[in-house]
């Protein structure tokens, strides 16, 4: 009876918050004739044969590389997408946890993380980084569960290099929690995550809505392992007792407390995980059961739709885990279907070994790779590019997610970055897709559909702008900083506030349907873009290293939403990219610069920031300037001869600081679309009629 009061309490509160939130209904009104600019307009483009032979050519070897990598039955893209050696570090750890300890798998997830040292003994977070304490940890740890002994060259450099970093005790969260399953990590040295969290409710200041969507996922499947606190044998060859440097198994983190600032967050959230250690000796049996319902129906419902929880690595890896702590055999259905999923996540690498990815990126590559295609002059009406806009038609959401905490008045649309995600759609990917699906000759009943879906997908996207004008990736208003200083928010993406770069691609898509600033919601977008300008005239990249990929989308977006050229942020914005720009005429820039700002858009020159950075130039210069012509040329010369681009850093940004990654087609589809936009941009291109569809690839 006290469990259905209760219940019944949170649900009548819960739908009270949401029903007093109604959208404004302005925000829905459109251009006039809109559905006209859904689709191309009739064809007219530059000749290749106008141009010089060394662009026609590389334009074309582009594309037929970029067309052979098409999924050729089904018409999507989905290219590897790479991170670093905590991924095979977590799928060693996971595999002996769940009692396949001598899976053929742990020796060649080994040697792949093997492959990877740095010179100094330890790994990087990305390619070519510096070594971070708790990914050298972490594959420590798991070469010694593949058998690898502490005297091993390998494992001794990384001890020494694991001292020199600071020591085992300074590893994250994440690494603390897993050590601790195995009894290698005190209890009482783990942030608290208590499975309670789930029964808060909407209208608490503190609930699971308030993190980002990817810390639920990642989140909530841990605050069952938290309640549980498991101690899994750990085989002897794994334990890391070399590492520990007194008898002490664990840093409590009342040790953190600053006593030099008595008031603040992070010590207020230290006290309040003293609290909750004390609590949770007291907790009573009924509320943890009851909260541990609610965690596991949180995490079980949140499966279907789904490829694994979130989609996305560390989220389906906590969830097997859980399950596991919760008495899910091997053989349960749900752990069967979790394990299939982690299993998608792995590439083959011979001898180099098994990497894993951290998700799978179809839609975003798939929409990119249209748009590149298109800009860069082939015919809209390709079959390639029909069957590529039909499958993501099909990819389109049409169930209500998560992000209906926030918006419970938003209507039903959208796409995800995965094959399947249904409770999360994102911003960034629609905007994207929208932007992509404008691109195509299609035919009538495709046509019909199109125009159905894009209505579906803008009006979710209208409805999702948060209060300050701009937009997140994946939900509204979701800014409370105050989640940032919990003890668990060290992966240093707790929130998911609106960033310049997402923003910035949603007025370039309502901008190519007629959107100008006579819109509100166009107007406050603007002006939130402004102020996120930075002083040297630079925007930060969440989501693209970095400020070169700020900078080029906030210009793209900008422009395509009517602002003028010559005003001061744009030639702000164009004047910084020209004092980047490199000696060869490239564009380059580290993740470094997410950890010291000093080091903004400097690093090798890329492809695809080289792509960006012309992008960004040719937003406000003419084809002829000479930084134009020096960023196009180092495109040209530097293509192979498949018709891509090497490229080995890490240009894509999963959590700044914590995570990245290499996406591995944006060596493709963005110089495609730079040089198809330089291509327009000369000034002695002509018309003509299009190519056969056979001569034009």
């Amino acid at each position: 009876m006290v469990k259905r009061f209760v219940t019944g309490l949170i649900d009548n509160l819960n739908s009270a918050y949401l029903k007093a939130r109604p959208l404004d209904p302005g925000i829905f009104n459109k251009p006039p004739h809109w559905t006209s600019l859904i689709g191309p307009r009739p064809q007219t483009r530059a000749g290749l044969e106008n141009l010089s032979a060394h662009l026609a050519a590389a334009v074309r070897r582009c594309r037929r590389y970029l067309l052979s990598r098409q999924d050729a039955r089904s018409g999507y893209w989905c290219a590897e997408l790479r991170a670093d050696t905590t991924l095979e570090s977590d799928t060693i750890m996971l595999l002996n946890l769940i009692g396949r300890g001598a899976s053929p798998k742990i020796p060649r997830l080994a040697a792949f993380i093997l492959k990877n040292q740095n010179p100094d003994g330890g790994w990087p977070i990305y390619r070519n980084g510096p070594s971070d304490i708790s990914a050298t940890v972490k594959a420590y740890w798991a070469l010694k569960f593949a058998g690898y002994g502490p005297d091993s060259p390998a494992l001794a450099k990384a001890r020494a290099r694991i001292a020199q970093l600071g020591g085992i005790h300074r590893v994250n969260t994440y690494s603390k929690f897993y050590m601790a399953m195995f009894g290698l990590y005190d209890w009482r040295g783990v942030p608290s995550i208590p499975p309670e969290i789930a029964l808060s409710p909407t209208w608490f200041y503190f609930n699971i809505y308030e993190m980002s969507s990817w810390s639920r996922t990642i989140a909530v499947p841990l605050a069952i392992v938290w309640a549980k606190k498991p101690r899994f044998p750990c085989p002897p060859q794994a334990r890391l007792d070399e590492l520990f440097p007194d008898a002490r198994r664990g840093v409590p983190l009342s040790d953190l407390f600053d006593a030099r600032k008595t008031v603040s967050w992070t010590n207020f959230f230290l006290s309040v995980d003293s609290l909750l250690k004390l609590a949770d000796a007291v907790v009573p049996f009924s509320l943890r059961r009851m909260a541990l319902e609610s965690t596991y129906r949180e995490v079980v419902t949140h499966l279907e739709g789904s490829d694994g929880l979130g989609a996305i690595f560390p989220a389906i890896v906590n969830s097997i885990i859980a399950l596991h702590c919760l008495g899910h055999g091997p053989d349960d259905p749900l752990m069967v279907s979790q394990l299939a999923e982690l299993e998608r996540l792995e590439l083959d690498r011979g001898e180099d070994g098994l990497e894993i990815q951290p998700c799978l990126s179809p839609v975003w590559d798939t929409a990119l790779s249209i748009i590149a295609l298109a800009e860069s002059g082939l015919s809209r009406g390709h079959p390639a590019l029909r069957s590529a806009t039909s499958w993501l038609l099909d990819s389109e959401v049409r169930r209500p997610g998560d992000w209906k905490v926030k918006n419970p008045h938003g209507p039903v649309g959208g796409w995800p970055f995965e094959f399947r995600n249904d409770f999360y759609p994102d911003i960034d990917d629609t905007a994207m897709v929208l932007l992509a699906l404008r691109q195509v000759f299609l035919e009538e009943t495709d046509g019909l559909r199109r125009e159905q879906a894009f209505l579906r997908g803008l009006n979710w996207l209208l409805s999702m702008q948060s209060k300050n004008g701009g937009w997140a990736a994946f939900d509204k208003d979701n800014t409370k900083s105050i989640f940032t200083k919990v003890p668990f928010a060290d992966h240093n993406a707790m929130i998911d506030p609106p960033t310049a770069d997402v923003t910035a691609r949603v007025l370039e898509m309502l901008g190519s349907i007629g959107y100008d600033r006579s819109y509100p919601i166009v107007e406050r977008a603007i002006a939130f873009v402004r102020r996120e300008q930075e002083p040297d005239g630079s925007w930060f990249g969440r989501w693209g290293v970095n400020y070169i990929y700020g900078t080029w989308q906030a210009l793209r977006g900008l422009k395509a939403i009517g602002e003028g050229m010559q005003s001061r942020c744009v030639q702000k914005a164009i004047h910084w990219l020209r004092s980047v720009q490199n000696a060869d005429g490239g564009f380059g820039e580290s993740c470094a610069s997410y950890h010291n700002p000093n080091l903004k858009g400097r690093g090798p020159s890329t492809p695809s920031q080289t792509a960006w950075g012309l992008m960004g130039l040719l937003s406000a210069l003419p084809a002829d300037d000479p930084a134009v012509e020096r960023a196009a040329r180092w495109l040209l010369e530097r293509q192979n001869e498949a018709g891509d681009w090497d490229e080995t850093e890490f240009t894509g940004t999963g959590f700044p600081k914590v995570f990245y990654l290499q996406y591995t087609l944006y060596r493709v589809y963005f110089p495609l679309m730079a040089l198809g936009q330089y291509h327009k941009a000369l000034p002695s291109a002509s018309l003509y009629a299009p190519l056969a569809a056979a001569e034009e690839v």
